[in-house]
């Protein structure tokens, strides 16, 4: 239904009652003017008539009729008023506007047999003589209280009605004037009641909108300035709880964004309340597309769709542990759901909170392969020197040629312990000086570095015919750890010499990027690296091809140590290998 304005629901009513009264006053006025003044007209009547008695009584009594008849002409004439003598028999003697001979009997008329009866006769009807409506007041005309005729006057009703008319205009006129102003102001009042209301809606929806700064005016009247007050004041508490639950809203949501841990709240129905950006790019999802959603529609991934199943049917706190693949990867996950309740403590879902467990359990990986791979490094050398030993024990010792072979074994499997034990301690200072005050630096020059890292391997090279090559600007400077940088370009200037064919190349060049980082690269032509053995390239004891490793001499720390030795100088390493292509090492640091 369509709402009408308050103006209109104040101003026609007022419109109304006000042409109301004006109607019904204007009727009781004219009613009671009309009345008035037909009765003052009667009386006037009365008075002509009996003025008129008075005069024809004489004739009356002679029965001489002529001048009765000049009598009535003359004082109807004067008077302006009909007068008419009428006998007892009914019989008209002398009328003022007709020639009474032309005249009905009146015996028959109202006012004429009140008269005889000796009455006042009065009667309003219309005049078949005159032919208009017409009010007679007959008198009788008493002699020796004899009634020996009547006289009547007459007067128009139109005349009345003039009369009347000529009144009520200026009274109707008048009216229609004090209407018309009580209109106009019923108008102003009612848009005096009406505006201040509009002006409360319009702040009300502003309100709505979500505007709550403005506010709305004082008014004079105690009801609208009450009002207005009131909604100010409910304007400002909204403001301020509304602020409050942004911020709640917005710690939340910090809270959320910020926890590495996926979180996810999910109803009875198994639809998504909430869900944080850990749990969506766990999920594979998209936080905004997923809200109020069901896990069916959203989520494929069974195990944790079971998980979440399992969490609302539970009322308690229950864990799992779960395995997914996202983008070609495997990730462990920790599930834990609890109920979700409501502020009444009424359960309304369950809450799911996800803990990525890939790194740990890589790092557990890593682990169980260094001491798997570092007790295998170990044993090794010390399985060939027992045996050696018990070897030459057993008598070997008495053979020259024996004995010497054995004693080479041990001397060798002795210095690849002690170079084992040198590279673990390396890694053991390093790690120690980047967790507590960090490596010391200074400026130094890297072209000069570059060739000394060259010649420590030369002799390698020389053996196996590889040439070394070196690209590097020679004011080119950084601040680094000289000594620490060196030992890094020397192990992969070993690594590329071994893993070389013989009269190969290895270039290893330094340049300065334009966003203020240091790159230095070593680039071989050898045998490469599967793409597979890349991400554990960096592991201590990871070799790709763990014979050929051992036969080269390589004690499996020699990358570790460079990853490290890069990490302290606050840079990464990177590297590219194409089997059977060679491969490509890039350290970028700092400048």
């Amino acid at each position: 239904m369509r709402r009408k304005r308050l103006i209109w629901q104040f101003y026609p009513p007022f419109l109304l009652i006000i042409l109301i009264a004006l109607l019904a006053v204007t009727w009781v006025f004219s009613q009671s003017l009309s009345r008035f003044y037909k009765q003052e007209t009667q009386r006037g009547l009365e008075a002509q008539a009996t003025i008129v008695a008075d005069q024809v009584t004489g004739f009356l009594l002679t029965d001489d009729e002529q001048p009765l008849d000049i009598l009535s002409k003359r004082l109807g004439k004067k008077s302006g008023t009909r007068l008419t003598v009428i006998l007892p028999d009914g019989r008209v003697v002398a009328d003022s506007e007709h020639a009474p001979v032309k005249m009905d009997n009146h015996t028959s008329r109202p006012e004429i047999r009140a008269a005889m009866r000796g009455e006042t006769g009065v009667a309003i009807r219309f005049s078949h003589t005159l032919q208009q409506e017409m009010m007679y007041v007959a008198l009788p005309v008493i002699a020796n209280q004899e009634i020996i005729g009547c006289t009547r006057a007459a007067l128009p009703i139109a005349t009345i009605a003039d009369t009347l008319q000529a009144v009520l205009y200026p009274v109707v006129s008048s009216g229609l004037a004090i209407a018309l102003v009580a209109a106009l102001i019923s108008l102003w009042l009612s848009r005096r009641i009406s505006r201040p209301l509009d002006e409360m809606k319009q702040g009300a929806q502003r309100f709505a909108g979500g505007d709550l700064e403005g506010r709305l005016p004082d008014y004079r009247n105690e009801e609208m300035g009450g009002l207005a007050d009131a909604m100010n004041r409910m304007a400002s508490q909204l403001d301020e709880r509304i602020q409050m639950v942004m911020r709640q809203r917005n710690e939340q949501e910090a809270v959320l964004a910020s926890m590495v841990e996926g979180v996810l709240a999910v109803d009875r129905e198994e639809k998504i309340l909430r869900i944080n950006q850990a749990a969506a790019d766990l999920l594979d999802l998209e936080p905004e597309t997923v809200i109020g959603r069901n896990i069916q529609e959203t989520i494929c991934k069974p195990d944790v769709q079971n998980f979440i199943i399992q969490a609302l049917q539970s009322h308690t706190r229950i864990e799992c542990s779960m395995t997914l693949f996202l983008h070609g990867e495997e990730r462990f996950l920790q599930g834990h759901g609890t109920p979700l309740r409501d502020a009444s403590g009424q359960e309304i879902g369950a809450l799911i909170v996800l803990h990525d467990l890939t790194k740990l359990q890589h790092l557990e990986n890593i682990r169980r392969d260094f001491v798997a791979n570092v007790s295998h490094e170990l044993k090794t050398p010390i399985t060939a020197i027992k045996g050696s030993v018990e070897t030459l024990q057993h008598g070997a010792m008495d053979e020259a040629e024996s004995a010497q072979r054995f004693l080479e074994i041990i001397a060798r499997q002795s210095d690849r312990l002690n170079a084992i034990i040198e590279d673990l301690l390396a890694l053991s200072r390093i790690e120690q000086e980047e967790e507590s005050s960090g490596i010391e630096r200074e400026l130094t020059d890297l072209n000069g570095l570059l060739q000394c890292a060259v010649q420590a391997c030369q002799v390698k090279a020389r053996e196996k015919q590889v040439s070394l090559e070196v690209s590097c600007p020679e004011a080119l400077t950084a601040n680094l750890n000289a000594p620490l940088l060196e030992q890094a370009l020397v192990n992969l200037l070993d690594n590329a010499i071994k893993y070389s064919e013989p009269e190969g190349k290895v270039r290893i060049t330094a340049e300065a990027q334009p966003a203020g980082q240091l790159t230095v690269t070593v680039q071989d032509w050898g045998s490469g690296i599967p793409r597979e053995h890349l991400s554990r390239l960096f592991e201590r004891f990871y070799r790709v091809d763990k014979a050929r490793s051992r036969k080269l001499g390589g004690t499996g720390l020699g990358l570790a140590i460079v990853k490290h030795i890069v990490q302290a100088h606050k840079g990464q390493i990177l590297v590219d290998s194409t089997p059977g292509e060679g491969s490509t090492f890039t350290i970028q640091l700092p400048q």
